[in-house]
């Protein structure tokens, strides 16, 4: 009696980690591999996250970058905003993020917006979408959508950094 109940445990226990498997990755993935991958720093509400670039709408960007151009990504819409600045900017600018993973308007897709600083400016470090907006309010910078839609997932969250 003993070894039956000791055999059906076993057939239990098997089944329940076999279903749990399955239901963990019911998709065939193929086998995994690991490798160095590219990853940048951007800004969002004043710290540093960490993100990748694998995918872009431009074809001179993606040439540029190193990535796959993905014109269908031109299509993509309610992607939030990613801000590059272009021209003169203040010491260790980086993008800046609308939105970040556990938000429920992230996406990893992203419309590219240029901002540059209007002549006479000083560049201050920009570290969120509220300080580009007040300073676009104010005309001290402005913001150009080139329609460009990038496949950047943000993959790593920072924490808070004393930003001025």
């Amino acid at each position: 009696m003993s070894t039956r109940l000791t055999v059906g445990t076993v057939l239990v226990t098997a089944a329940i980690l076999a279903g749990s498997a399955s239901a963990a990755s019911p998709l065939m993935v193929g086998p995994s591999t690991q490798k160095p991958v590219r990853t940048f720093q951007g800004y969002y509400d004043g710290h540093k996250d960490r993100y990748v670039i694998t995918d872009v709408s431009n074809k001179t960007q993606a040439t540029v970058w190193h990535v796959n151009f993905a014109p269908v990504l031109k299509g993509a819409k309610a992607a939030p905003e990613q801000y590059f600045v272009s021209g003169p900017a203040a010491a260790g600018q980086l993008a800046v993020f609308t939105s970040e993973p556990g938000e429920t308007s992230y996406n990893p897709l992203w419309d590219e917006i240029v901002v540059k600083w209007k002549a006479g400016v000083t560049p201050v470090l920009l570290t969120s979408d509220t300080q580009i907006a007040k300073l676009a309010e104010k005309h001290m910078l402005t913001m150009t959508d080139p329609h460009i839609v990038l496949n950047a997932p943000i993959t790593s969250v920072g924490s808070k950094q004393t930003v001025t």
